[in-house]
């Protein structure tokens, strides 16, 4: 959900409603999601009269492509064990 939320924003601002129709999702689900996102700091809020829309945090990405291919690596080799 969040992925998805994601990738709506990375094509225009939207709104809480905007989100509901597009993901078809409850209101709260979508809201839910947007307040993890926008407390880890990757989208931002603008308030526009009664609503509140998103839009992605400038700079949240900059970093995660380099993460994103450590993790693909590691994820193709055996992971040494640590005992218990």
């Amino acid at each position: 959900m969040r992925r998805r939320i994601l990738t709506a924003l990375a094509a225009e601002e939207l709104c809480t409603t905007h989100l509901q129709t597009i993901l078809a999702a409850k209101q709260t689900l979508v809201s839910h999601h947007l307040r993890i996102l926008r407390d880890a700091g990757l989208v931002l809020t603008a308030p526009c009269g009664r609503f509140t829309y998103y839009r992605l945090a400038p700079g949240a990405f900059d970093d995660l492509s380099g993460v994103l291919h450590d993790l693909a690596g590691a994820s193709h080799r055996p992971a040494p064990r640590r005992a218990c």
